[in-house]
C-alpha cells in the first residue's frame, strides 16, 4: 500500500486528489496539507511514500519545503505538480530534490503511474518533457557551485567509465532505456543495469537527479 500527503493550497484540488487515490486498491491518503509548513511537519510525522506538492503556496512554498524534506533524510519522496507557466518552478523543485514533477491537467491514470514511479523509486519525469524543461532553464537558473568548464574535471562524473559516461549524456539529451539500447545496441537489461551504476557512482537519488547532473556538469548542453 502507497501512502501518499496530499499538499495543495486549494480544498478543492485536494479533495479531487483524495477522492482519486482513494479509489485505487494499492493507494491510500495518509494527510493533507495547505502549506509548505504544514507539508514538512506531517511528512515528518506520518512518514509517507510519497509527497504530492503543489508549487505556489501561501507561506512557505513547495520547492524550499521539498528542499527541507529531502534534508531531513526522510525516505519520502516528491512527486512535484505544476502547470505549463511554472516549468521554472519545477525545474527549482527537481533541484531541490524532488523525483520528478507533472502537470496538474495530466490524465489520472498519469498521475497515478507516477505517484506508482515515484513510490518505487524511480523517476516520473517523460523524456521529453525533462529536456523540454532543462533545455528552457538550465542556463538561466543559478546552479549550486560553479561546474568545471570540462565535465572531465568534475569529481561526480571521474568515476563513470566510458560507456557510463556516454550513457549518461544520452539520458540527459532525453533518451528512454529502449531508445539507449537500440541505438547503442544493447540489451535493455544492461541499459538498465549501467543506469544504476550511474546512479550509485554519482550519488543521484533517481533518474532525473542524473539527467540534471548532466546539465550542472555541462555534459549535456541545452539545444
Amino acid at each position: 500500500m502507497t501512502t501518499v500527503l496530499i499538499v495543495d493550497d486549494q480544498p478543492m484540488q485536494r479533495f479531487g486528489f483524495r477522492m482519486l487515490l482513494e479509489s485505487q486498491d494499492d493507494m491510500t491518503v495518509a494527510g493533507e496539507a495547505g502549506n509548505g509548513s504544514e507539508a514538512v511537519r506531517l511528512t515528518g510525522e506520518l512518514r509517507p511514500d510519497v509527497v504530492l506538492m503543489d508549487i505556489r503556496m501561501p507561506g512557505l512554498d513547495g520547492i524550499e519545503a521539498t528542499r527541507r524534506i529531502v534534508a531531513s533524510g526522510a525516505r519520502t519522496r516528491v512527486l512535484i505538480l505544476t502547470t505549463f507557466d511554472l516549468d521554472a518552478y519545477a525545474y527549482a523543485g527537481l533541484r531541490a530534490g524532488a523525483s520528478g514533477f507533472l502537470i496538474k491537467d495530466a490524465l489520472p491514470e498519469e498521475l497515478l503511474a507516477g505517484i506508482r514511479a515515484v513510490a518505487s523509486g524511480d523517476a516520473v519525469v517523460a523524456p521529453s518533457l525533462t529536456r523540454r524543461l532543462l533545455d528552457a532553464y538550465a542556463d538561466h537558473l543559478p546552479t549550486p557551485g560553479a561546474a568545471p568548464a570540462d565535465p572531465a574535471d568534475h569529481p561526480r562524473l571521474a568515476p563513470l567509465t566510458q560507456r557510463e559516461r556516454e550513457i549518461l549524456t544520452v539520458m540527459g539529451q532525453g533518451w528512454t532505456n529502449a531508445e539507449i539500447a537500440d541505438r547503442l545496441h544493447l540489451a535493455e537489461s544492461t541499459v538498465k543495469t549501467h543506469v544504476g551504476r550511474i546512479l550509485a557512482k554519482t550519488g543521484a537519488r533517481d533518474r532525473v537527479q542524473a539527467v540534471i547532473l548532466a546539465y550542472d556538469t555541462k555534459l549535456v548542453s541545452p539545444s
